[in-house]
């Protein structure tokens, strides 16, 4: 496979908070590494707090943490990863470092290197970036930096991605999917019979519809302050919303349920809604929060509820990505969580800005792509 020198992607520059188009080198991997062609990349809120300033990490970057691509070249040490030029790949958005006492426990998403080295630092995991502005200066990877034609990823986030699945769409199934399945599997431990309502139905919110349908949930209440995200939610699978611009949305969502649910997942990242949240909960009941908040947010809670109740609150942050990403992947497959529905914009790499001021804008339904093709539409 023919590799360029250059390539193009997206820069988060210091200063203002927008995404310039820039040519720069092709990235090259290092051991236990893959150089991926990236087909398409998610638009995640978790980008934006980045881009608007709300979550520090060090500038200039090349944003964007969900992928799909082909493999364009392994780096070494990688003869037994089953991996091969040419697969068409899923990268997760966790990276682990596989050495650290929580991978080695099987706790991707607690790996110590990638909060340390990727996340405070932009590196990976020797201390590095593989990027580097047109001047040769440092230029930070948020996760693997998916928003340009090429990035390098380790070998332990990238899962194969089956024939059949379309390899554009299949980008949101790092960070969307991944995401959905750790809250709804792992944290919420959502069963056959559940009850649960998802307060937030954007991006993420809407990836935990058909999770939870794929867990055996029964009742799925959608609570969001949008109307147009609201039908999405009902075609998605919502068995009921919520429109939390009219009354009360914690005594509705208990009416509906009859007295609270099984699970309630917070999908925003506010004060207000994780207090809300915590309000919807039945006897017993769990509340995963998965929302990335601005820095310093808090949210205060009633004790004696708590205490009372039994509530548990959780939070979930994507999952094991190892183990849980292929099974993600094959959920998709199957049919059961189906990434063409989760769709609702696509873009391409000179539009990057734009969808994420449309995102920022809250005029994003669902999920969005960035494709590295010439393809851009909105599917609804």
């Amino acid at each position: 496979m023919s590799i360029p020198k250059t390539m193009r992607a997206a820069v988060l520059a210091d200063g203002e908070p927008r995404l310039e188009l820039m040519e720069i080198d092709t990235p090259q991997p290092q051991a236990g590494e893959v150089l991926v062609e990236v087909i398409a990349c998610g638009v995640c809120h978790t980008d934006l707090h980045v881009i608007k300033g709300e979550v520090a990490f060090p500038r200039p970057a090349v944003m964007g943490h969900e992928i799909s691509g082909r493999i364009a070249a392994l780096g070494e040490g990688l003869d037994d990863a089953g991996l091969s030029v040419g697969d068409v790949v899923v990268g997760g958005f966790i990276m682990p470092c596989t050495t650290c006492d929580a991978c080695r426990r099987g706790r991707d998403d607690l790996c110590a290197n990638f909060f340390a080295h990727n996340r405070l630092r932009g590196t990976l995991y020797d201390g590095t970036s593989r990027l580097r502005m047109p001047d040769g200066s440092f230029l930070a990877m948020y996760s693997m930096g998916g928003l340009a034609e090429y990035a390098v990823v380790p070998a332990s986030a990238l899962t194969r991605a089956p024939e059949g699945l379309d390899p554009e769409s299949s980008a949101i199934l790092g960070c969307a999917g991944l995401t959905a399945y750790g809250a709804t599997f792992r944290q919420g431990r959502v069963t056959p019979g559940s009850s649960v309502v998802i307060v937030g139905a954007g991006g993420i919110g809407s990836s935990l519809i058909p999770m939870a349908k794929a867990a055996g949930a029964t009742r799925i209440i959608a609570v969001d302050i949008a109307a147009e995200k609201l039908e999405n939610a009902a075609a998605l699978g919502a068995t009921d919303t919520v429109d939390a611009r009219v009354g009360d949305p914690v005594e509705q969502v208990r009416a509906i349920s009859g007295g609270g649910v099984d699970v309630a997942f917070e999908a925003l990242g506010n004060p207000v809604t994780f207090r809300q949240a915590v309000g919807m909960l039945g006897d017993g009941g769990r509340m995963v929060a998965i929302g990335i908040a601005p820095a310093g947010a808090e949210a205060s809670i009633e004790i004696t509820p708590l205490v009372r109740r039994g509530y548990e609150i959780v939070g979930s942050f994507g999952a094991r990505t190892r183990t849980d990403l292929p099974e993600v992947v094959k959920l998709a497959a199957d049919g059961a969580f189906d990434v063409e529905s989760l769709i609702t914009r696509r873009y391409t790499l000179d539009e990057a800005d734009t969808a994420y001021r449309d995102l920022a804008a809250g005029t994003i339904t669902g999920r969005a792509v960035i494709s590295m093709s010439s393809r851009s539409e909105s599917t609804r």
